[in-house]
């Protein structure tokens, strides 16, 4: 019955979208009151059958819910548990059942049990205290990546050329970026990536940071394929919690440079351009590590690229200073941040669509909105290419100030 289970949950394309049974979430933590506090909070997607809860109060406990049940298809763990803790019973999972995905649940700005957890198997984590909100994104961001997974697995055997390998990895590494915005009556966010063919390395996230301060962070993978599409994977991770971390965009990048070049075998890199904005003041302090400069347009269609600082590419030498710097965004100011899938677009004729193409999509039509920004400039490249074949990711991440 199992595994009549599986196979029919195997073509379902997100953890919304067509499916019939519930996906069982085993929480794992000590502390009593976590239980009912889970049950109620969570209870409109528990109501409507989406998920079933299940709780254990160590590792021990857990892995002999998992090996009880083949159904489970999740773990949300504590780390500080008696008899069993969390970063044992990561070990443990894969045993059991390798497909199972997990997160954990760290201390705030915990990086070293991070670290280690995300190399023992975690796929994402939240912090405490809980922010349920971010914990239902997490869960639901998680359970997309698994069933993108399952898809993986399920289409393995018709896979007769590498590039239906990519496409399915295309969809992975897509189900891991944001889908929902932060918006507020003072500033708009808005975020979109159309992959090329291959898969590739962009990513972009969006970080609710302390004091409602913003991350806001656009990247580009070296290299094409399935090892870009994983370094990707891991650059994001690493940037999302050195980030919770450390408050200065400069230090983050240090930081992240020097964790990725520990554990860089393949040799790869990752431009990055990370700032910190404060909905209050509008000021916006950035550090680039090798990546294009964003565009910043004003009200009236004008427009100047934010300054370079200095920084090189993540990952390719350790202890690299990251300089930043503070702008403020003004009343009608939107900040462009895109990819070189943009300026490095190609027509028919081999030419590039450039810097100045991309300051004139605003030049007679300032931007309306963060999502409007996003979508003159996808159209814009989409004019220009016409009917040649996308080479390289596209992405672009606008934040405006209203």
């Amino acid at each position: 019955m199992a595994s009549e289970k599986r196979s029919r949950r195997s073509g379902e394309s997100g953890p919304e979208l067509g499916h019939t049974y519930p996906y069982k979430i085993l929480v794992v933590d000590d502390e009593p009151d976590l239980q009912p506090l889970m049950l109620q909070r969570m209870r409109r997607p528990i109501r409507s059958g989406k998920y079933v809860f299940t709780f254990a109060q160590n590792g021990v406990e857990a892995l002999q819910k998992l090996n009880a049940d083949p159904d489970i298809d999740m773990v949300v763990s504590d780390i500080n548990m008696p008899q069993m803790d969390g970063l044992t019973l990561l070990e443990q999972i894969p045993s059991v059942n390798p497909n199972i995905r997990s997160v954990i649940i760290s201390a705030y700005g915990d990086m070293q049990n991070i670290r280690t957890a995300m190399n023992r198997g975690a796929f994402d984590f939240v912090t405490k205290p809980l922010d349920f909100k971010d914990l239902r994104h997490t869960i639901a961001r998680t359970l997309r990546n698994l069933v993108e997974w399952r898809e993986a697995l399920a289409s393995r055997d018709q896979l007769v050329v590498l590039q239906n390998e990519l496409d399915v990895a295309s969809k992975i590494q897509q189900s891991i970026l944001p889908t929902e915005f932060p918006q507020h009556e003072n500033y708009g966010i808005h975020a979109s990536m159309e992959p090329a063919r291959n898969v590739g390395g962009d990513f972009y996230d969006i970080l609710m940071l302390e004091r409602d301060h913003i991350g806001l962070a656009i990247a580009d993978v070296s290299d094409k394929g399935v090892p870009a599409s994983l370094f990707m994977m891991s650059s994001r991770t690493l940037l999302k919690g050195t980030a919770i971390g450390l408050p200065q965009p400069g230090d983050v990048l240090s930081d992240v440079n020097d964790l990725l070049y520990e554990e860089n075998e393949t040799a790869m890199f990752v431009t990055v351009f990370y700032a910190v904005y404060s909905p209050m003041t509008g000021e916006l302090t950035y550090a680039n590590g090798g990546h294009n400069p964003p565009l910043l347009i004003h009200a009236d269609g004008s427009s100047e690229f934010v300054p370079q600082i200095g920084g090189i590419a993540l990952g390719i030498a350790q202890g690299i200073p990251f300089p930043q710097r503070t702008l403020t965004l003004q009343r009608g100011d939107t900040l462009l941040l895109y990819t070189d899938g943009v300026t490095e677009a190609m027509n028919a004729e081999s030419e590039e669509f450039g810097v100045e193409r991309l300051q004139t999509i605003f030049r007679d039509t300032p931007p309306t909105s963060a999502q409007a920004t996003n979508d003159a400039v996808f159209a814009a490249v989409h004019a220009f290419a016409g009917d040649t074949p996308q080479s390289d990711d596209i992405t672009c991440l606008s934040i405006s100030r209203d």
